[in-house]
């Protein structure tokens, strides 16, 4: 077995807000570890390479709309790292631009390309390991013991739990108050199913080549190589509506992938061809009720704490501010 002690906080899952936290217990001083079952670090930060190109199929763009945010969007901004896509996109109408003034920003080389820079960042002072999926948390006098599906153990004084906070509460959910629990199990989640489409020929979709429209069926279609991460080659990026995915969560591969294919072909242009398709199921793809503070942390001595983009607000922007608010507040615990 292998030991991993010496650590004040454990951090479970490496996506925005475990990250965010991550980098803010390093600023402080803390030692600190970061785990999670993915093979890269981002979590729905996701993008693919696929017949040459790229495509981003979890989270699509952010906004920001707090000090804080902006705060480290300028500094992302500055650094090449992100830039502004649009201010708005269209309805699948064409003609109807929906811009309301908030820049929608984008990451270049994918979304995944920002979880990595802030990895990069910090990998001197935190603990980063992938590929590791913990299945047994057990609470002690003045430690946590978690153990991996390989059998080996991590030990700390806190932990800050960053996965679905359905994933969550089944690894410690036990060791809540029964209010806290409660109010954990009020957060729920929609899923989705996201297609993704190598594409020869021109596409239709109005600029700046994404429609969104969030109650239909097909709730968003961008154009990679139009948003600016893949030069090389045209990946299409289709998502179903948490309502629709929940209905094809269960049907074959290849029934789902047709479904999403049908709508995508309305907006080729005559003789474009679909070369090669993929399929990705994100089970907690969007909060649809949300806990109204950006983090929970347990009444207990030993604490562990909650968040994620299921505290505070529904957004990229929301999973970075919970992350950050949860860190501060376990710093002044500890």
């Amino acid at each position: 077995m292998t030991d991993n002690d010496g650590f004040e906080i454990i951090v479970i899952g490496a996506g925005l807000s475990g990250l965010t936290a991550a980098q803010y217990f390093s600023q402080k001083g803390r030692r600190v570890q970061v785990v999670d079952k993915g093979r890269s670090v981002g979590g729905r930060l996701a993008t693919r390479r696929m017949a040459g190109g790229l495509a981003d199929h979890g989270a699509q763009f952010f906004t920001v709309r707090s000090a804080r945010f902006e705060e480290a969007v300028q500094q992302w901004l500055a650094d090449g790292l992100v830039y502004e896509w649009s201010r708005g996109f269209s309805d699948g109408t064409r003609h109807v631009e929906q811009f309301d003034g908030h820049p929608r920003y984008a990451v270049r080389g994918g979304m995944n390309a920002l979880a990595k820079s802030i990895s990069a960042a910090i990998k001197d002072t935190v603990n980063i390991q992938t590929n590791v999926k913990i299945v047994t948390v057990e609470r002690g006098a003045t430690t946590w013991r978690l153990i991996d599906e390989q059998g080996a153990e991590y030990k700390a004084g806190a932990l800050l739990m960053t996965p679905p906070v359905p994933q969550s509460l089944a690894l410690v959910g036990e060791y809540l108050t029964t209010d806290e629990r409660r109010a954990l199990e009020q957060i729920a989640y929609a899923p989705c199913v996201a297609g993704l489409f190598d594409v020869v020929g021109g596409v239709r979709l109005p600029e700046p080549g994404a429609l969104q429209r969030p109650e239909a069926a097909i709730s968003w279609i961008s154009d990679n190589q139009q948003k600016g991460i893949s030069p090389d080659a045209r990946i299409i990026t289709v998502h179903a509506n948490g309502t629709t995915s929940q209905q094809l969560w269960e049907q074959p591969e290849v029934e789902t992938l047709a479904f999403l294919r049908q709508e995508l072909e309305m907006w080729l242009d005559d003789g474009a061809e679909i070369r090669e398709a993929e399929l990705k199921r994100w089970r907690y793809a969007q909060p649809t009720a949300l806990h109204g503070e950006r983090y929970l942390i347990s009444a207990e001595t030993l604490p562990v704490g909650f968040a994620g983009d299921g505290f505070g607000e529904a957004r990229v922007e929301g999973a970075y501010l919970s992350g950050l608010a949860a860190a501060e507040a376990l710093h002044s615990r500890l």
